[in-house]
């Protein structure tokens, strides 16, 4: 399926903003909230992910309500499972390290 894939930071913290329905801006304010500033994600950068994203079946575009131009997204099963295999990874990381450093 998806297993052994290493996501980017700034995807998978779009992925976790995306666990609830969410448009372009309001993922942009979830990252960097979600990240401690650490992560700023310009439009284009972000219409760029969400559209791959899109392509991999990782989330899908709502429909649009009338008389509104935002678009609205939402991760899938498929990227839910992307994301929690991306979780099991980073675990299995700092476990690694903690091991290496005795628990630094």
């Amino acid at each position: 399926m998806q297993e052994g894939i290493a996501l980017t930071e700034a995807t998978y913290y779009i992925l976790l903003a995306l666990y609830k329905p969410q448009h372009g801006y309001g993922i942009m304010q979830e990252v960097e909230a979600r990240s401690n500033g650490r992560v700023r994600l310009a439009a284009g950068t972000l219409y760029g992910v969400l559209s791959s994203m899109v392509d991999k079946h990782w989330i899908v575009q709502l429909p649009i309500d009338p008389g509104s131009r935002k678009k609205n997204y939402q991760i899938t099963e498929l990227g839910l499972t992307v994301l929690q295999n991306e979780v099991e990874r980073l675990r299995e990381l700092v476990v690694n390290g903690d091991n290496v450093l005795g628990g630094k």
